[in-house]
């Protein structure tokens, strides 16, 4: 085998890649630690493991493929047994009019090239593939291959065990689970089909499809799954819930297990809750600075109740978490009520909610109440009960947080109403409320000019200013092609100022508390995310997705006075 090492090195130097000196660093370091230069490039970040493969390839005169880039058929690995691709470095991408495009590691291996085409009987076009990509895909086709070899030579019926010593299930659930936090998915989703196993992850919060086995290992993959979680193996006609820790290269990930029935069915949704996940303060939420001032002044408050409001998955778990991150000192007592708990925080006493035995937000609430505590987190007021025992801890002298499920900072008013709350106990005990959407993040590596931004956004209504630019991503390897890679927040707040307070107390309709609102500087969640497309952090796509998300609902019919509204006006 050729030792290129040399040449890559002059390569490199003569192309400005690197300088002499890290290479003089990078030997240094090499020597200390063992490792060969090229590593030891690496691991001094002079270079990627990309870089040194794309310039392999220009030294050996072969195409660098990107796997990134293709969609690869595991079922391809059929061609070659798992013993001689692991060892060799080598994969079938493509077969096309009897030849093999293989990506190599070392595609100057003429014995390895040669032993490829004796065992494939295929004219072989090796390419070159970054080596940590390939061997990734090599360990994840073959573990999704013997799943389904395993199946295929197994006699079994729907629903049987299929876990008992069927090392391939475990590899392939095993597989999809890392495949999951490998792409920084916050869901997995195990969805049979009549023909077909739909194997999809939420990343950035869109489902992408991905590949996985064939529609047979399901049964046993949902087995496995419930061993796991410890559920019952027996049930298959009940929804069950559970949850299980998995741990991928020593990191721990807590994994929260869904399975329902459906006609096809058992359907699984995982959604994973990484323990290594930094709380963030206020000032990296991203918030507008009017905002951020406006929520750091409201949470140094000694009382009051401050809202969080948007639909599932829209972060307003981490924005609560922020304020509990800066007001955090041994001189407060915090307690928090979650369903579930997310993240451990130090010195915060944190209690996880289970309706199984009757310890809902309101019951535990009111135990919370007898702790003495200066702050309490509720994890969402969802019935009037806990509405009615909110505002009174914040009216008797606790700083409140919690969050509902509104469209938009306005509509919490009548959300409150509708849970019972007269408008006085509101004015006395709110002091705002805050919206939020998450939105896409446009590429860093690919993103390019977009056209129309403007003209498409003032057909929502939104004006910016004209001489704002806007980007659109083009997709590349870095973000598997979407052209989107991360999320950001986009905030409305909503001060319970003197006029707002006169709007709410005398239910002056939604466009007079509009207007109050606006004069206490309140930006919509539309204005805020148009201002980020022209900041070049989002897409004007994102924006009119937004748009469409937070159109006005339909106002929920007024009910007969509550409970809680009796016993608040008692």
């Amino acid at each position: 085998m050729l030792d290129t090492t040399k040449f890559i090195i002059r390569d490199l130097l003569e192309r400005g890649k690197i300088s002499d000196e890290q290479v003089s660093r990078a030997t240094s370091h090499a020597a200390e630690h063992q490792v060969e230069l090229l590593e030891a490039l690496v691991q001094t970040q002079c270079l990627t493991y990309r870089d040194l493969a794309v310039t392999r390839a220009r030294i050996c005169e072969y195409p660098f493929v990107d796997l990134d880039r293709f969609d690869i058929d595991h079922g391809n690995g059929s061609l070659i047994p798992a013993s001689v691709a692991e060892k060799l470095g080598v994969f079938p991408l493509f077969v096309i009019d009897g030849v093999a495009t293989v990506a190599m590691t070392d595609p100057l291996d003429l014995q390895a090239v040669d032993q490829v085409r004796q065992i494939t009987r295929l004219d072989v076009e090796p390419v070159l593939c970054e080596e940590q990509a390939l061997r990734t895909l090599i360990k994840r086709a073959y573990s999704m291959l013997r799943t389904t070899e395993a199946l295929d030579g197994a006699d079994h019926a729907p629903g049987d065990e299929l876990t008992t010593g069927e090392e391939p299930i475990v590899a392939a659930v095993n597989q999809i689970i890392a495949g999951a936090v490998d792409a920084v998915a916050s869901d997995i989703h195990i969805s049979p089909d009549e023909r077909a196993l739909l194997i999809r992850y939420r990343i950035d919060g869109v489902l992408q499809t991905q590949q996985g086995p064939a529609l047979a290992a399901h049964a046993g993959m949902v087995q496995r799954l419930k061993v796991m979680a410890g559920l019952d193996l027996t049930q298959t006609r009940k929804p069950q819930d559970g949850k299980f820790r998995f741990v991928h290269h020593g990191t721990p990930v807590d994994v929260r297990l869904s399975v329902v029935p459906t006609i096809n069915g058992e359907n699984v949704v995982l959604r994973l809750l990484r323990q290594g996940s930094k709380v963030a303060g206020i000032a990296d939420l991203g918030m507008p600075e009017g905002i951020r001032a406006w929520y750091r002044e409201a949470i140094a408050r000694p009382h009051g109740m401050i809202l969080v409001t948007g639909p599932t998955g829209s972060g307003k778990t981490t924005t609560l978490y922020a304020a509990l991150s800066d007001i955090n000192s041994p001189e407060r007592n915090i307690m928090t009520i979650e369903d579930p708990v997310e993240i451990r925080l130090p010195m915060i006493r944190q209690i996880q909610a289970d309706h199984g035995i009757g310890l809902t937000f309101a019951s535990a609430l009111r135990s919370v109440l007898r702790q003495d505590p200066d702050v309490v987190l509720v994890g969402e007021i969802r019935d009037e009960e806990t509405a009615h025992i909110a505002v009174q801890s914040a009216l008797t002298g606790h700083l409140v947080f919690s969050t509902l499920h509104t469209n938009d900072a306005m509509g919490t008013i009548s959300r409150l109403q509708d849970l019972g709350v007269p408008p006085y106990a509101i004015t006395n005990s709110l002091l705002g409320v805050i919206a939020q959407r998450l939105v896409r993040k446009v590429c860093v590596h690919c993103c390019a000019p977009a056209e129309n931004g403007r003209a498409d956004l003032a057909r929502t209504g939104l004006s910016v200013d004209p001489d704002s630019t806007f980007v659109r991503g083009l997709g590349c390897s870095e973000c598997a092609h979407t052209g989107y890679k991360g999320r950001c927040g986009v905030f409305e707040a909503l001060p319970v100022t003197p006029g707002v307070s006169r709007a709410i107390e005398t239910e002056a309709p939604r466009d007079v508390l509009l207007a109050e609102a606006r004069r206490a500087g309140l930006r919509t969640l539309a204005e805020d995310a148009a201002a980020k497309a022209a900041g070049h952090i989002t897409s004007v796509e994102e924006v009119l997705r937004l748009v469409v998300s937070v159109e006005e609902q339909p106002e929920l019919p007024s009910a007969e006075p509550s409970v809680v509204e009796r016993r608040l006006s008692a």
